[in-house]
């Protein structure tokens, strides 16, 4: 029986999800988690042989997610569930050491296919995203600016989008707020922004932020 976890922010997506995994006879549902924070601790705690991971969430996101619970538990497989398909966030996740990524518009069948082929061992990346990943090696480098930024860049700005304020995102990844200050003005540099509305305006043209994330 290969034991899962669904990672998701959307009740009615894990819902749908789970639907389809409790018709398989060789997969049971033993966790959902509503944020990457969760889903840590039930990593941690339960030990699920895949998990279904969305990755634009509130709070760390699930990048950082990811990276922990591989980095905890490296027997665990991570497939990306998102609705983000261009790079940079299906580069970032494989790198952070996910076994797959698919759409949220997967067909059922994708889905437990893309659980069966990680859960032996291998890897399950979706049509449409390796191709868009072959596409950006073939020309050597992506048009995201978004790209430039390292991965702790990424996770504040992720927060600042969310509209965290420096004492959260300060307290959410541990550090002082004058470290949080300097990496949103390193942001604002990199990417040409004077602003937190500008960089969230930035964020949603290149497809890192969902309907109803942006910071107002």
């Amino acid at each position: 029986m290969i034991t899962v976890m669904i990672v998701d922010d959307h009740r009615l997506v894990r819902a749908g999800i789970r639907r389809v995994l409790d018709e398989q006879n060789d997969i049971e549902v033993v966790a959902e988690a509503s944020s990457g924070e969760d889903a840590i601790n039930f990593a941690r705690d339960l030990q699920p042989q895949v998990v279904l991971m969305d990755i634009n969430m509130p709070g760390i996101g699930g990048l950082e997610a990811t990276r922990r619970i591989i980095q905890r538990s490296p027997d665990i497989k991570v497939v990306g569930v998102s609705m983000h398909l261009d790079e940079p966030y299906p580069s970032r996740l494989l790198s952070a050491g996910a076994s797959g990524y698919i759409s949220k518009d997967s067909a059922a069948e994708e889905v437990v296919t893309a659980i069966r082929r990680v859960h032996q061992g291998g890897h399950y990346i979706a049509p449409l995203v390796a191709g868009n990943l072959a596409a950006a090696l073939i020309k050597g480098q992506n048009e995201s600016p978004f790209d430039t930024l390292s991965h702790r860049e990424m996770q504040v700005m992720n927060l600042v989008t969310q509209g965290h304020s420096t004492q959260a995102i300060s307290d959410r990844l541990c550090l002082s707020p004058k470290t949080v200050s300097t990496y949103r003005y390193r942001l604002f540099e990199k990417l040409g922004v004077h602003n937190d509305v500008e960089l969230t305006r930035l964020a949603m043209r290149y497809g890192l932020l969902e309907d109803g994330v942006a910071a107002s």
